[in-house]
């Protein structure tokens, strides 16, 4: 089966879930809306089986992420707004225009220079769009993304204007004077200045991760996958002492915790 006849295959069934007819009830009662938690979802288990290097369920994932396009864009030939090969056609062009060191004469020297001219090329589309570059150059940056994520885009936008930290170091002294704030709206028993100072925190580590070149998304599932690993640990040696989770105190779970570390080091 060539590629060709397998898009089409997946197409055709597809319209046939979507037949007013003979379709599939659910299927028939979904609409935009409702689609896009399965999408958001879908293209979270891509990340889980990459971070995992599930090679196999990658494969499994990226179907149902493929069939997330599928549906929405069926839906959209439905409703008269364009199909499935606008789709095609509209990345094709917009990754021919946005890589002309590639498709083109254009030269770049380095990946931190083809970062710059994306997003010189992003600013050109918006401006040909009718955004309007007067209204804010933050102007586009979504805001469906995760809260992390977009800290780390918001940052990036204000640095093509040059309005960022120097370098990582800077950054990090950033950090550090937001974790001294919050702990100060800590002991001032403030809620309210609390929630501020740790979102201006967590905004702080995200252009951090930005400045070392790390995505804070990643970093954080990485973290929570460390920390699930290591507590089923303490969770074994709980259950093997026969003592339940009463029969030890905190000292004692934090050296089961240390004990887990030293396993998964060694």
């Amino acid at each position: 089966m060539t590629e060709h006849s397998g898009i089409m295959r997946l197409l055709a069934i597809m319209a046939r879930l979507r037949d007013p007819v003979s379709g599939c009830p659910w299927d028939l009662e979904q609409d935009f809306a409702s689609i896009v938690p399965y999408t958001i979802e879908e293209a979270y288990e891509v990340a889980d089986a990459v971070d995992r290097q599930a090679w196999d369920e990658l494969r499994d994932e990226l179907g149902d992420l493929l069939l997330q396009v599928v549906f929405h864009a069926r839906m959209a030939e439905e409703a008269g707004y364009f199909d499935f090969n606008d789709v095609v056609h509209s990345i094709s062009a917009k990754m021919e225009r946005r890589h002309p060191h590639v498709f083109g004469e254009t030269r770049i020297a380095s990946a931190k220079a083809q970062r710059s001219e994306w997003e010189r090329h992003k600013s050109a589309e918006r401006a040909a769009i009718g955004v309007r570059p007067d209204l804010s150059v933050l102007a586009g940056v979504e805001q469906a993304v995760p809260a992390l994520t977009r800290a780390r885009k918001l940052g990036r936008r204000a640095s093509t204007v040059g309005f960022d930290w120097p370098d990582s170091g800077s950054v990090l002294d950033k950090v550090n004077e937001e974790l001294a704030e919050l702990d100060a709206a800590r002991m001032a028993g403030d809620p309210a200045g609390v929630r501020e100072e740790l979102g201006d925190l967590l905004f702080a580590v995200a252009n951090l991760a930005r400045h070392l070149d790390a995505d804070p998304e990643e970093a954080l599932r990485q973290a929570n996958r460390k920390f699930e690993r290591r507590f089923r640990q303490v969770e074994s040696r709980v259950s093997e002492s026969g003592k339940g989770w009463d029969g030890h105190d905190l000292a004692s779970l934090e050296a089961l915790w240390v004990l887990a570390k030293k396993d998964e080091r060694g």
